[in-house]
C-alpha cells in the first residue's frame, strides 16, 4: 500500500488533489497569434496539466499544447473550456475569463 507524502493517508483515500483544485485561481484568455490565429490560454492549473489538457483537447476537438504549466488550445474556446473545467471538479468562482 502506497502512502501520500502530503497527508499521510493511503493513496486510495487521499484527497490532496481535490483540495488543490478548490484553491486554484484559473484564468482563461484569448491571444491572437501569427496569421490571425486565435489561441485560448489557460493559466493557474497546478495539478496534472498534461492530463487536463488532453481531456480539454478531446472534448473541444482541437489541438493544443502545455508549456510551463500553461495550457494553449487552438481556437477561441473560452466559455466551453470553463464549462469543462467545472465538470472536471474546479470551482466556478475560481475560474475567470479575461
Amino acid at each position: 500500500m502506497r502512502i501520500c507524502p502530503k497527508c499521510g493517508l493511503p493513496l486510495e483515500a487521499c484527497i490532496c488533489k481535490e483540495l488543490e483544485k478548490e484553491k486554484e485561481k484559473i484564468t482563461i484568455s484569448s491571444v491572437k497569434r501569427s496569421y490571425g490565429k486565435i489561441v485560448t490560454v489557460i493559466e493557474g492549473i497546478k495539478a496534472d496539466t498534461k492530463e487536463i489538457a488532453k481531456k480539454l483537447k478531446k472534448q473541444l476537438a482541437c489541438g493544443g499544447t502545455v508549456k510551463e504549466n500553461v495550457i494553449e488550445l487552438q481556437g477561441d474556446h473560452k466559455k466551453k473550456a470553463k464549462e469543462i473545467l467545472v465538470k472536471l471538479g474546479f470551482k466556478e468562482e475560481n475560474i475567470s475569463i479575461v
